[in-house]
């Protein structure tokens, strides 16, 4: 869910359903594992909570939509660098991140709040009754899915097109310069207001007062962070700190420069938003690798992937201080798996990126 809308909806989505989990399931790990602790005490629990929050956060990375720093950064690095990133082809480049991650977050987790039990018996009964009391997709669900299931074919068009026919071919240019990623958001939400819930009514499933109460405020956040970072570019600052660094540091190969570009952009991430941290970090990268004479695209990349990777404290991300909030983390465990999973991503990152983004002709 969270590579196609943002983190922190989505942390926010799937806490009260994993409360309900911990409300629903925590009496059958009570009563099977014979302990007298509190549910919000359990360590089901606590694994739980922080994989709300982690998967959300490894989720955003898969597409360009995921997160805020993905669109903040591929639009520097688009800009500074004249390379073309498309959907599909970040895609490609970050699935091998997000599904080791992924499996990372599901191993260790585990290893670290080891379940008290290992199998709940009568749960998967409990889980099929409620699912069945839900009854059938109401008519404007399936109206949000048809529009959802668009979105992510127009998205995904480009790259399918140009594996077939090749992207010197004229249709692949057209469908690309066609349909952005903006586009087909604008598409997508606009087939909300056509699609009906009651054409005799004239109910449509998405109207404009309930429009207006969407959080603007993110358009608002991206827009600030392009226009810092394009600040921190025009008013050469970026290229005089780049410099500085690159020259204190005396780093000259590309892994080393990505490696560094990574890792500063998850000790930033720790203290501020992911968001802040690549409107700092990649604006700053690029003269540090093209000081070097290497290929900047690449160490971009690893502070982007980097600004999302902060998992140590609640205040490191919103979805961190969502889960947070429930109560059921207590904050030595969440910085204890929180430093396992941050040199976990910085290892992942550079190892990986630069063998995908090779791939993916990013460089």
């Amino acid at each position: 869910i969270s590579a196609f809308i943002s983190n922190t909806a989505t942390a926010a989505m799937l806490l009260p359903i994993g409360l309900g989990m911990m409300g629903a399931l925590g009496g059958f790990v009570k009563e099977q594992s014979g302990t007298e602790r509190d549910i919000s005490r359990l360590r089901f629990g606590t694994a739980l909570m922080l994989m709300i929050s982690y998967g959300a956060g490894v989720g955003g990375l898969l597409t360009p939509i995921g997160t805020p720093p993905n669109l903040i950064g591929i639009g520097f690095i688009e800009e500074e660098t004249d390379t073309t990133i498309t959907f599909f082809s970040w895609v490609v480049a970050a699935f091998p991140v997000c599904l080791l991650m992924f499996i990372a977050l599901c191993v260790i987790l585990i290893l670290l709040n080891r379940p008290e039990v290992r199998r709940l018996s009568g749960a998967e009964e409990y889980v099929a009754e409620q699912r069945r009391s839900l009854g059938p997709l109401s008519r404007g669900e399936r109206n949000t899915l048809i529009a959802f299931a668009t979105a992510v074919f127009l998205w995904m068009l480009p790259g399918f097109v140009a594996l077939v026919l090749g992207e010197e071919s004229r249709l692949y240019s057209l469908i690309l310069s066609r349909l952005d990623e903006g586009t087909v958001a604008i598409l997508a939400a606009a087939l909300l207001f056509v699609l009906p819930v009651d054409w005799s009514e004239r109910r449509f499933t998405l109207n404009w007062n309930e429009a207006v109460r969407i959080d603007w405020g993110t358009i608002v956040l991206f827009g600030s962070g392009i226009v810092l970072g394009t600040l921190l570019s025009d008013t050469g600052l970026a290229e005089v700190m780049g410099t500085g660094i690159a020259e204190a540091l005396g780093f000259s190969s590309l892994l080393a420069i990505s490696a560094v570009s990574a890792l500063i952009a998850i000790l930033i991430s720790e203290t501020t938003s992911n968001t802040a941290s690549a409107t700092i970090v990649v604006p700053i990268v690029i003269p540090i690798a093209a000081a070097a004479g290497v290929n900047p695209v690449i160490p971009a990349l690893c502070a982007v992937f980097g600004a999302s990777f902060g998992f140590m404290m609640p205040v490191s991300t919103p979805q961190n201080a969502v889960v947070y909030g429930s109560g059921l983390i207590p904050i030595t465990k969440m910085v204890r798996s929180g430093i396992a999973f941050d040199i976990i991503g910085l290892i992942l990152i550079v190892l990986l990126i630069p063998v995908m983004a090779r791939l993916v002709g990013f460089v």
